[in-house]
């Protein structure tokens, strides 16, 4: 069993060495991991400047990029053995409903997922790393379990949410769907030294859709959150709406 460890946070983020340590007890691991945080970088990759990679003491290959970019130079050049598993995580804080649209943490997931390889994005459900042992154990039987009974025998792509509590591992666990959260705030504009105005980001958006099934709702009953994602972005839905637009008022 060959294992791939990545995460956004940071190749010195306490999350990414406690999966790392969790990881070791099923074969063989590395670890890939951004120079820098890199929190709501989303799947993107850097096309438009040379990416670098270095060994630090720890061991954790460190690339100064993008979580995606991460596991795509792990993927097609770094490593000498394509992983049999992709983890990423695992993250200070939440990736619940709209979250993983930009989280770097479930992208890194993700990009393994795109090159064929099961993937597992692990979150707790609240920032500061408060027992984080316990989040580290709840991955560890996760793991476990999907190599014991694996969902499908092709790739699969799971985001899992564990609550932040010191009995995360002995929490009951649900399969969702995502949730949905209202628009963000709006930015926060200051100005710098020189008077040119600047903006933050603003705060994300409270919860709009945290019903029964959900992972919003399943964290927040102290459920830990396993959510089956996928990539194929089309409305299917809609298709047949778009196909009479098509086709003009006669169609």
């Amino acid at each position: 069993m060959r294992i791939l460890v990545a995460n956004d946070d940071g190749y010195l983020a306490p999350g990414l060495h406690a999966l790392v340590e969790v990881c070791r007890s099923f074969g063989e691991v590395d670890v890939v991991a951004p120079e820098q945080n890199a929190s709501g970088t989303s799947n993107s990759l850097s096309l438009h400047r040379p990416l670098s990679a270095w060994r630090a003491d720890s061991g954790v290959r460190v690339v100064n990029g993008t979580p995606s970019d991460c596991v795509h130079v792990a993927l097609t050049g770094l490593l000498e053995h394509r992983p049999d598993l992709i983890v990423s995580g695992i993250n200070n804080g939440p990736n619940l409903g709209d979250d993983t649209i930009y989280s770097g943490t479930v992208a890194a997931a993700t990009e393994g997922y795109l090159f064929g390889v099961p993937a597992i994005a692990f979150s707790q459900a609240e920032h500061g790393w408060r027992h984080l042992d316990a989040a580290a154990e709840t991955a560890r039987q996760i793991i476990a379990e999907v190599l014991a009974r694996p969902p499908s025998a092709g790739a699969w792509l799971l985001n899992v949410n564990i609550p932040a509590r010191p009995d995360a591992a002995d929490l009951p666990r649900q399969v969702t769907r995502l949730g949905r959260r209202h628009a963000s705030e709006p930015v926060v504009r200051q100005f710098s030294p020189r008077g040119d105005p600047i903006y933050w980001i603003g705060a994300q958006g409270e919860v709009r859709e945290a019903g029964e099934g959900t992972d919003f709702h399943a964290v927040a009953a102290g459920i830990v959150s396993v959510t089956p994602l996928q990539v194929d972005l089309t409305d299917h839905a809609g298709l047949p709406g778009w196909q009479r637009w098509l086709a003009g008022p006669s169609g």
